[in-house]
């Protein structure tokens, strides 16, 4: 095949770390021509607030409205769009809004405390976030897939108020996520979008309540936004392209890897899409899928595009050398489509979510298998995790000390302060020594 769609490297190759490093360089950093455009919007909301934001809309979305009363949804407007939905996807939406629910409530960490010999308390309290806000992408990427990932985990979390926000360029609403926002629980909606979404989330507004956190995916200038807020409230990630790596010992249909790597690839042009096996025959055998099933997509120019800019199949030596490159690339999903993927997986530290065995196509995680689907993308799974409960908490330390306790602990920390040179600290300390003899 000359006119490849996905190039081949392979670890015999001389020059194949420069090349394995070409195709996973991917800079995040917005230009400076956006970053100043988005300094101005958050200034421009910052100022002026609701005004700024209806103007900002009008130019952006190219909605004609006056004021925030058109860009706010309902509770009951989010109803109607459910209730006005096919029976077959109220039905997917309720299965999937289940299964995420039932696995993020598995994830909910307890408050917890002991006590010392001599009476001393020390313990942690896990306590919800008061407001999160949920940032939904709109126009051509509406997924109300992302509503459900985004907002269950902050309801099992025990968030109470949770503000969600989605553009509607030229006024078009998209009815399957306004309905997924029902399902998930979201009270109210402000159709608003862009880095001017993120500073009123971030500072407030007349009508748009300040959050504490920002999650949800966007395009560049709402990555670039939620950067710069960062500090003022909390955010998920700063998240790159969709990412996927399959390894693959030979025995999965070509087909479900061909069609595995494109649901990935399909995203955008930036997309990344791998595969690493230890047996070339079957490399070529993908490769053939790929050349033969390519022109069947809808999305055909976005995957060739993406695979033949940051796709590629890796031939390596055996399973070890596999297993080290998995780690050394630290995928957003890992597919290991193997005979044994229980035995494999311990020895993989780097991966946003791992798919185990031939039939755990990474689509499933995406929509309904449970497990979030906001990820670390861009290696960041070397040291990130995916969105859960825990992000929507936070933790407060527990210090109670009996009198004897004081004592005890008074004694160290004097030593320590006045090691320090903080004398006031000690003293503070200090005066709690022996004081139940007072």
């Amino acid at each position: 095949m000359d006119n490849q769609s996905i190039q081949r490297l392979s670890t015999q190759q001389p020059d194949f770390e420069s090349r394995l490093n070409a195709l996973l360089d991917w800079e995040s950093v917005s230009s400076a021509e956006i970053q100043q455009s988005v300094d101005s919007i958050i200034a421009d909301v910052r100022r002026r607030g609701d005004a700024a934001v209806i103007e900002l809309t009008r130019r952006f979305d190219r909605l004609d409205v006056q004021d925030m009363s058109a860009l706010t949804l309902t509770a009951d407007r989010l109803a109607q769009a459910w209730e006005g939905l096919p029976e077959e996807q109220r039905q997917a939406l309720a299965v999937a809004a289940d299964r995420i629910r039932a696995y993020h409530e598995r994830q909910k960490p307890e408050s917890w405390s002991y006590q010392e010999a001599d009476g001393t308390m020390l313990g942690q309290k896990v306590t919800p976030l008061d407001r999160a806000g949920v940032y939904v992408p709109g126009g051509k990427a509406a997924y109300p897939s992302s509503v459900l990932m985004n907002v269950i985990p902050a309801h099992v979390a025990g968030v109470e108020d949770i503000v969600m926000v989605v553009p509607t360029p030229d006024g078009v609403l998209n009815e399957l996520v306004l309905a997924a926002a029902h399902v998930a629980g979201v009270a109210r909606v402000f159709t608003i979008g862009g880095a001017q979404a993120v500073a009123a989330l971030a500072y407030g507004t007349e009508t748009i309540p300040k959050v504490d956190k920002i999650v949800g995916p966007g395009n560049i200038f709402v990555a670039t936004a939620k950067r710069a807020v960062f500090g003022q409230v909390g955010i998920d990630m700063i998240a790159g392209p969709s990412e996927i790596l399959v390894v693959s010992d030979g025995g999965t249909d070509p087909d479900w890897l061909a069609m595995d790597l494109f649901s990935q690839a399909e995203h955008d042009e930036d997309a990344q899409a791998m595969l690493i096996s230890w047996d070339a025959r079957h490399l070529e055998a993908v490769a053939e899928s790929i050349e033969r099933l390519l022109p069947t997509l809808e999305r055909a120019e976005i995957v060739r595009a993406s695979l033949s800019r940051r796709g590629a199949l890796v031939l390596v030596d055996d399973e070890t050398q596999a297993l080290s490159l998995v780690n050394r690339i630290a995928p957003e999903h890992l597919e290991l489509s193997v005979e044994e993927p229980q035995r494999l997986v311990e020895q993989v530290r780097h991966a946003g979510a791992i798919f185990m065995g031939r039939y755990t196509a990474e689509a499933l995680g995406d929509y309904c298998a449970g497990p979030n689907h906001v990820l670390p993308t861009s290696g960041t799974a070397r040291f990130s995790s995916p969105l859960g409960v825990y992000d929507f908490q936070k933790r407060s330390s527990l210090i109670q000390c009996s009198p004897q306790g004081a004592s005890t602990l008074g004694r160290t920390a004097s030593v320590l302060a006045r090691g320090e040179s903080l004398t006031a600290h000690a003293r503070s300390a200090e005066n709690r020594i022996d004081s139940d003899k007072h």
